[in-house]
Formats: C-alpha cells, sequence, structure tokens
C-alpha cells in the first residue's frame, strides 16, 4: 500500500504525556527571581491555567476537547504514506515511510496545538494572544486558530524571515493576525537591540521577548509558543498516534524514527508514542533528531537551565543551549533557528534513548529535491532535515542489504519556500 488512511473516528481522543513514563523526573523551571522552582501561579500572565496543568500533567493521557477534535477533522487524520519512488531512485531495501501533516490548512504540523492554545486561552476568555514565528509556518497556524475562536493574534516575526517568506506573511494577514518583523520599535527589548545593532536579523528568541514583554502589559492578552514546552509536545503527538495505528493496518513497525528538530514539537509529535514503546521495552526502534549544523542544539549545545528568550524574561528551563543571546546563521529552515532545545527532548538524548544529528544547508536541499523529483511534494525545508537523514539510513541499508523500515515526519510543504529553492538551484546557496 502506498498510502495508508484512517477514518475520522479513529483521529486520537487523547494525548500522550510522556512525562509520567521518563526514567527520570524532569527538572522544574526555575523563577530567576528567587533562583528556586516556579511558581504555577506565576504563569497565569501568560498562560491558562488548563495549559499550566498540562505542563506539569502526571496523568499519562489527556482528553482532547471536542471542540479541538471538530477542528482537528478538518484535516485529520493525515496519511501515512511509502515513499515508493524514492526507495527506487536510490535502489535501496529499505521501506521508507513519511507522515504527511503538509495537508493542514497552514501546511504544517503547527495547527495540532495552535488550535488547543487558542481553544483552552479563550475558555478563560483572553482576547488577545501574542506569539513569536521564525519562518511562519507556527504565526500562521496561530492565526488560523484564532479565527476559529474569535482571539486576536498579533505575531513577531523574525526579521530575516519576514523578509524571506513575504508569503507566509500574507498567510498570517489573510487570517487577520497582525504581523511585526523583530526586533521592533515598539517593545523596549526591541528598542535596545536595535540602539546596539540597527540591523540586527533577529532570532527566535529575540521574538519571544517582544512576544512575552506585551502580553505582559495587557490583561487582556496571553502568550502562545509553538514549540519547546512540555503542553506543546503534548498535542502534536496526535502525529505519532495516528502513524501507530496506520502501521498496525499493515503489520508493520518502523525501525527508525527520524524527524527534524528546532525546538522539537515536530520530532516529539512524530516519536514520542513510540518512544512510550522503546521505554516500557515493547520494541526497540532507533530515534534521530534531526538539526541544522548552523544551530546544532542538541550536538554543540550545553545541557544546563537558560532563558528560553534573549532578553531573559521567561523561567529558566534545563535544556540542551546554544546560550539565549546566540543569533544563528539566517539559514532557510527558520523553524529551526532556536538556541535551545524542548526539556522533553533534552532529557530522553541525555539518557541515551534518541540520537541527534546536524547537517548542512545545501545537502538538505539536494535531499529534498531528490523528494520533490520522486514523490512529488515540496518539502519545507525544515521537513527537508528529516528527508536528508531518511535517505542516508536508507542508503545505508542499499550498503548492508538490511529491509528496515524507515519512518520521518514530513511536517510542512515548501510552496511558499521557492525562493529557497531557486537560490539552491541557482548554485547560490552555502552552508
Amino acid at each position: 500500500m502506498k498510502k495508508i488512511l484512517l477514518e475520522d473516528h479513529e483521529i486520537p481522543k487523547q494525548w500522550y504525556n510522556i512525562l509520567p513514563d521518563l526514567p527520570s523526573p524532569l527538572e522544574p523551571p526555575i523563577d530567576p527571581q528567587t533562583n528556586q522552582p516556579m511558581n504555577p501561579e506565576k504563569l497565569k500572565a501568560l498562560f491558562p491555567e488548563s495549559l499550566i496543568e498540562q505542563e506539569m500533567s502526571d496523568k499519562r493521557w489527556i482528553d482532547i476537547p471536542a471542540e479541538v477534535l471538530d477542528i482537528y477533522s478538518i484535516w485529520r487524520p493525515t496519511p501515512l504514506i511509502r515513499a515508493v519512488k524514492l526507495e527506487e531512485f536510490l535502489g535501496t531495501p529499505a521501506s521508507i515511510y513519511y507522515k504527511y501533516e503538509g495537508i493542514s490548512p497552514a501546511g504544517s504540523h503547527k495547527p495540532n496545538t495552535a488550535v488547543a492554545q487558542a481553544y483552552y486561552n479563550a475558555k478563560e476568555g483572553i482576547k488577545r494572544l501574542t506569539t513569536e514565528t521564525g519562518a511562519g509556518q507556527w504565526g500562521s497556524s496561530l492565526a488560523f486558530a484564532g479565527q476559529y475562536f474569535g482571539i486576536e493574534i498579533k505575531v513577531y516575526m523574525v526579521k530575516v524571515s519576514y523578509h524571506q517568506k513575504p508569503y507566509r506573511r500574507v498567510l498570517m494577514e489573510t487570517w487577520g493576525a497582525n504581523v511585526i518583523p523583530s526586533p521592533s520599535p515598539y517593545t523596549e527589548t526591541g528598542k535596545k537591540i536595535l540602539e546596539k545593532d540597527p540591523e540586527n536579523p533577529g532570532s527566535l528568541g529575540i521574538a519571544i521577548s517582544e512576544a512575552v514583554e506585551e502580553a505582559l502589559s495587557r490583561e487582556d492578552t496571553h502568550y502562545s509558543l509553538g514549540s519547546v514546552l512540555n503542553h506543546v509536545l503534548l498535542h502534536q503527538t496526535v502525529i505519532g498516534l495516528e502513524a501507530k495505528k496506520q502501521f498496525e493496518k499493515v503489520g508493520q513497525y518502523p525501525d527508525v524514527v527520524i524527524g527534524s528538530a528546532g525546538g522539537g514539537s515536530n520530532f516529539a509529535g512524530l516519536s514520542l508514542p513510540f518512544v512510550m514503546d522503546k521505554l516500557e521495552g515493547s520494541k526497540n526502534p532507533r530515534f534521530i533528531a534531526v538539526e541544522p549544523s548552523s544551530c546544532p542544539t542538541l550536538t554543540k549545545g550545553r545541557y544546563e537551565y537558560d532563558f528560553g528568550d534573549t532578553a531573559g524574561m521567561t523561567p529558566l528551563m534545563k535544556m540542551h543551549t546554544l546560550g539565549h543571546d546566540f543569533i544563528p546563521p539566517s539559514i532557510h529552515a527558520g523553524g529551526l533557528r532556536y538556541h535551545g532545545m524542548a526539556p522533553i527532548i533534552s532529557k530522553l538524548y541525555e539518557e541515551n534513548i534518541i540520537e541527534a544529528v546536524a547537517v548542512p544547508q545545501t545537502e538538505i536541499f539536494k535531499a529534498a529535491v531528490d523528494f520533490a523529483r520522486t514523490e512529488g511534494i515540496v518539502p519545507a525545508p525544515e521537513s527537508a532535515h528529516a528527508v536528508k537523514v531518511a535517505i542516508d539510513e536508507a542508503l545505508k541499508c542499499k550498503e548492508t542489504g538490511e529491509r528496515k523500515v524507515i519512518l520521518f515526519n514530513l511536517s510542512g510543504h515548501g510552496l511558499l519556500d521557492l525562493s529557497a529553492y531557486q537560490q539552491y538551484l541557482e548554485g547560490k546557496l552555502t552552508d
């Protein structure tokens, strides 16, 4: 079967929470003012109570609200597709599958948590949300979700991506969001950065600082984050839970699970339901998180407490980090240009449950073009990182003769990233 589908009624009714299954407890976020574990009451200025509860929940399964499931059903379940033409092109005995999240209205996996976050904020009467975005996949997803719950969305978009990806800005504005290039002259954080460096290209850390600063200044406004936090990874587990059902239909199970990794939500969404099996001892797949070599958080970062934003407004989190003041190079995979990795993913990496590799920009675009020319889908630059390593693993099987099952998450389409492909095809991209 080339395409394994589920019926609407097979959309998962619960999210999987890995926190109670971790080999050792996750280190708590630290309040930088007291140097003690963060009091959840302090987080209420930014997040609704229900999301704070999910962030710290010890329940293995958390019900998905009916209102959220109703909106999920616009695009979920997503297909699990066997990349037969890619297998033939590579001459590999491996079976390559990809879970395709690019069919969502925003064209990526991000609406899985955007819809949930908008729903919980609306239940508490919140009328405005501020957020950051890199390539624009998260910002467009929250703009889409905000329309369903009557929430105004303000997006601080990393400046280099704001100019690289103008049509993602247009997509956000089409869904009613207000999009500002970051760093901006509208916040104290932005002003200070621009005073020091008027040409600062921006970073996700800076954009987070601006969004948090604005949210703290207004009682009708909360902040919303598209990756890193526990509740965000929780919401994304619908991806892996669906994939497990789909593999059951064909009597297979992946030997290798691969996902691109910036803040961690995409990789977590696909992998955590399979990690559950590994922790239980029932299966033993490999897990590979793929990051850009220009922002190698897991492979080169330190495992320590750090701020999630540049200005130091957020709680300190124990994670792999390149330092909250790190300004990554302006690669085209804007969604992966983040200095820190989700605490859950960082913990799994430290426990040697998952692996990580870093790959350069030119290699991921070569893999993306090979994929587009065989499978027809043009991947987003972020997803191309997973494509690259899936191809590498398939070629290893060609050498060894192993008939492994390889799974990766194609988390976004690249139809709004064609300027990046143009630069690659013209030989103008560098690493």
